[in-house]
């Protein structure tokens, strides 16, 4: 009979565990939490010290009374759960449902699912840590503050089914934010200008940038400008005056953190982070892989660290060696400075055995599941290597006081990039330059002047949105891919060709939560929060004292919300339509999907129709109204109410203001109006008059 109980996590762990330990051990899972707050009320006792009220999860009984039965039976009980904050709670929680203050228990963690990472877990078992899980509950009764007090305010105020959250709010206004600034763009013109020169003895000819005077570097800002400079170089005698050979070294990458992995599985493998963590999680907890049985091909996906083992550093530098040769392998690993805490307890994600190559596997795994491995045993491989070396070439080309320059690289030592590269790390060698020296004739061919405009800031991705999350200390490891998931499911924003947009919903909400609720909105405030639950973490910060100073603050910020915050009406509003079934005035519904418009006669009458939001501004293309309308995903944008016959559509809203300059469309872009006609470009402050489109 086993003498001691190994209780983890995943049901997904237990057979690979089992396997390792042996006959003396009886490995079970908890399936995740086993207690927690009550779906029913905020359970958190705000009268008598904060004390949080914690339940058995439904569905969770029976698990807890094999549990209590196998618990019985054992001599020792580990307690194996995951190793950050969350699967230390749930360590404390087992050990208060399962009643194990009287037994020997243990806890303990390893980094990677491998036979020798969990034998090692064992021999340096520990007591419970409980500064890591006075830091989950402080987490998990902040949460829940915020999402029972603010949530039912938003039900009251806007419409049922709402939620608020201390993350997601804060991550919805930083898409917010970002649409506004895209919203208020107003594009700048600038021109480039390139150079084709003939070489002696060369077909192809040389391409040179216009860099400014031979003195300091210009931007060429209106066509005024260009044709002026064009007629300055007209005959102009081009020389070169200086070329220059160098070196560069580009560094290796540093191995994944969930961040980093999450942002370069979505733009190289097009993966949402949802999507990224599933399949991370599934390395993690074990493949079956021929000839080898289930095993943990990763390491622990929740981290923050870039920090990796003696070993595994070890067995990076003898695999490059032996497979590369000795002067790919690197002497000392890149370091990652950063002001954060990091949970350097981790290490970054990599494989656990680099000897077990993508290749190798392949046929063991998914497609996905092995693009993602692939991936990650690439990026740590190069994160071990030596840098690559570039020689660099660049000249400059002047005449008449203005200069041209051309630069080129080649790569002379490809170090890490012979196995991972970057799109932005694809570089492309000039040729010519090999052969060009301040001797060489060069001689004119033609110009290239281009127009351009300034671009807005881009749209977020769920790539960029965790980017910024984790620059800006905005959540946990754990926390970006629900955060997405969560503001995605709630409607608030919509993700069309990886692009993150806010819908109407998302902005009235947004909108609230400014006005009524600022501080938890607040960036700055948000990180401090982290700051201080990593204090809890440390033992420097007590726990009930983080709670007890947050919950006064948000209290009195509901009651006066309750009080003074107007309710947004999402209501049957009287539109113009006439039902053709029963001749009453249609209303505005709300729906999943959005507006639409309905017989307030329901149910006698059921009649529905499509809603569009006329503006006052007529089609230019057609004369009839331009009306808000919405995408399927719900972004909106301003259309003709008669498509499909008329095409006409814009992403900004078209003013009831005319250009002055030739009578076209004018759309808003913050306080200013800028021309829809390119070729007019008219940009002007809103005027104070209304000049109407005629109609």
């Amino acid at each position: 009979m086993a003498k001691y109980l190994v209780i983890v996590e995943s049901p997904a762990k237990v057979k690979t565990i089992q396997k390792f330990l042996g006959s003396n051990y009886q490995v079970a899972a908890s399936n995740g939490h086993v207690r927690d707050l009550p779906k029913s009320q905020m359970g958190i006792d705000v009268e008598h010290d904060y004390e949080p009220k914690y339940i058995t999860i439904r569905g969770k009984g029976d698990i807890l009374a094999n549990l209590r039965k196998e618990v019985k039976k054992a001599e020792k009980i580990y307690l194996a759960t995951d190793p950050d904050r969350e699967g230390e709670a749930i360590s404390w929680h087992l050990m208060e449902a399962l009643k194990l203050k009287d037994k020997k228990v243990y806890r303990i963690t390893f980094n990677e699912i491998t036979k020798s990472a969990v034998k090692e877990s064992l021999k340096n078992a520990r007591e419970l840590n409980m500064d890591l899980v006075d830091a989950q509950q402080a987490r998990r009764m902040l949460d829940r503050m915020v999402g029972y007090r603010i949530s039912p305010l938003l039900w009251a105020k806007v419409k049922r089914g709402l939620s608020a959250g201390r993350v997601q709010s804060v991550a919805l206004r930083i898409i917010c934010d970002r649409e506004e600034e895209i919203n208020a763009f107003i594009p700048e013109e600038y021109w480039s200008l390139e150079a084709e020169f003939s070489v002696p003895g060369e077909k192809k000819p040389l391409t040179a940038k216009y860099y400014g005077t031979v003195r300091e570097k210009i931007t060429i800002a209106s066509k005024e400008q260009m044709d002026k400079l064009l007629d300055s170089l007209k005959d102009a005698e081009y020389k070169v005056t200086d070329v220059k050979k160098g070196e560069r070294t580009k560094k290796p990458p540093l191995p994944f953190t969930t961040s980093t992995l999450q942002q370069e599985a979505s733009k190289v493998l097009n993966f949402s982070t949802q999507k990224t963590m599933r399949l991370a999680q599934q390395l993690y907890e074990g493949v079956d892989i021929k000839g080898q049985g289930t095993v943990g091909i990763i390491t622990y996906l929740r981290t923050d660290s870039t920090r990796i083992s003696e070993e595994a550093e070890h067995a990076a530098r003898e695999y490059i060696g032996r497979n590369f040769g000795d002067e790919y392998a690197a002497s000392k690993a890149v370091d990652k400075k950063t002001n954060q805490k990091i949970q350097d307890a981790h290490e970054a994600i990599r494989p656990t055995d680099i000897a077990r190559t993508p290749a190798a596997i392949k046929e063991s795994l998914s497609r996905d599941q092995f693009r993602l491995y692939q991936l990650i045993w690439k990026r740590f491989t190069a994160s071990r290597m030596t840098a690559a070396v570039y020689e660099t070439t660049s000249v400059k080309i002047d005449a008449n006081e203005q200069r041209f320059t051309v630069a080129a690289s080649k790569i002379t030592f490809e170090g890490f990039m012979s196995v991972y590269t970057q799109e932005e790390e694809k570089e492309e060698s000039n040729t010519l330059l090999k052969d060009i020296d301040a001797s060489t004739k060069l001689e004119w061919k033609e110009f290239l002047p281009k127009q351009h405009f300034t671009q807005p800031p881009a749209h977020y991705t769920e790539a960029s949105l965790v980017k910024a999350l984790e620059e800006l200390g905005i959540g946990r490891p754990s926390t970006y891919a629900p955060t997405i998931t969560t503001i995605l499911a709630r409607r608030y924003i919509t993700k069309e060709n990886k692009n993150l947009y806010v819908t109407e919903l998302g902005e009235v909400v947004n909108a609230m939560m400014k006005e009524a609720f600022p501080a938890i909105v607040d960036v700055n405030f948000t990180a401090n929060l982290e700051a201080l639950l990593d204090g809890v973490e440390e033992g420097s910060v007590k726990w009930k004292s983080v709670v007890s100073n947050f919950y006064p603050d948000l209290d009195e910020a509901v009651l006066i919300a309750e009080k003074e915050l107007e309710q947004v009406t999402i209501a049957d509003e009287v539109s113009d339509e006439i039902c053709e079934q029963c001749g009453r005035h249609m209303v505005i519904k709300y729906g999943p999907h959005g507006r639409f418009l309905a017989c307030p006669a329901f149910p006698e009458c059921k009649n529905t129709k499509p809603y569009f939001e006329k503006i006052g501004v007529a089609c230019p293309k057609c004369g009839k109204d331009i009306v808000l309308k919405k995408t399927k995903k719900g972004r909106k944008y301003y259309g003709c109410i008669g498509n499909p016959e008329c095409d006409f559509m814009v992403w900004q809203k078209p003013s009831v203001y005319a250009c002055p300059e030739c009578g076209g469309i004018m759309l808003e872009k913050g306080n200013k109006l800028v021309c829809h006609n390119e070729e007019c470009g008219n940009v002007m402050d809103m005027p104070g008059e209304k000049k109407e489109i005629a109609r």
